[in-house]
């Protein structure tokens, strides 16, 4: 029987961890981040020895009593190709709330969001997730079925942004994007085939609040997803957005974004 990839491992993996309602994080840096942020409820934490002295500082803020783990018979259920480098921890999905109040703009310049169509990799959605932190998105929002939770790897990936970068997953995402139209929001779908250039769409929005819609990498925007954005916009000087792996069109489109609010 042949091997399933790993993407196809760690799909599964995220399904999971969806029904499950609680996520193992794991890496120095995603668990230290979890610890160290007040609204992470936390479960169960595993380290190595080595690991517990280098989280002293984050445990001692946490408030946890970890358990110490052998690390040639590390204790906690993860994947076995999973680089925890001795730390593990259980924890519950972090809630941010309605997309409404997220969405809303703080007063000092014109907020942004991101939103993904079956973007289902955690990798790139962790991506997505740093680079949305980076730029000040108020929020990258994906669909409660058919993109990624919250997983170990998509949290390793983030780098931490997973804590501090709302990640919200509603049930219809053509309802979330009349939400943000309500909201005053112009909502841009990118499409490498498009006529307009984003950074012409930019000028012209001006100071109004922009949701930045990108599809899964093959397949795109699905119909009612085009049909409920404002516009579509391709982004000019990357060449087309075919080219573009969907977590760097991301970071592309939130740069340009972001300038075009100074």
């Amino acid at each position: 029987m042949a091997k399933k990839p790993r993407w196809v491992i760690e799909k599964e993996q995220a399904r999971r961890a969806s029904a499950g309602e609680t996520v193992w994080l794991f890496g120095l840096h995603a668990v230290r981040d979890a610890l160290e942020n007040p609204a992470r409820e936390k479960l169960r934490l595993v380290l190595t020895p080595n690991a517990a002295e280098k989280l002293k500082e984050a445990l001692a803020q946490a408030g946890i009593e970890p358990e110490i783990s052998d690390p040639r018979k590390f204790a906690a259920p993860l994947d076995p190709g999973s680089v925890h480098q001795g730390a593990a921890l259980e924890v519950k999905p972090l809630d941010w709330g309605p997309l409404v109040e997220v969405a809303q703009g703080d007063g000092t310049r014109p907020p942004r969001v991101v939103l993904l169509d079956r973007v289902t990799d955690p990798h790139n959605v962790g991506a997505i997730l740093r680079s949305a932190e980076v730029f000040g998105a108020r929020a990258v929002i994906g669909t409660k079925h058919h993109s990624a939770p919250e997983t170990g790897a998509l949290a390793k990936t983030a780098s931490g942004a997973l804590e501090r970068q709302p990640y919200l997953r509603e049930v219809n995402l053509a309802r979330a994007m009349e939400q943000l139209k309500d909201m005053g929001y112009l909502v841009l779908g990118l499409d490498g085939t498009a006529e307009v250039s984003l950074e012409v769409a930019l000028e012209e929005a001006g100071d109004r609040a922009v949701a930045l819609v990108l599809g899964a990498e093959g397949p795109g925007l699905r119909p009612k997803t085009r049909e409920t954005c404002d516009a579509l916009v391709r982004i000019d000087f990357a060449g087309g957005f075919g080219s573009l792996n969907v977590s760097n069109a991301a970071a592309v489109a939130l740069y340009a974004a972001r300038a075009g609010t100074r």
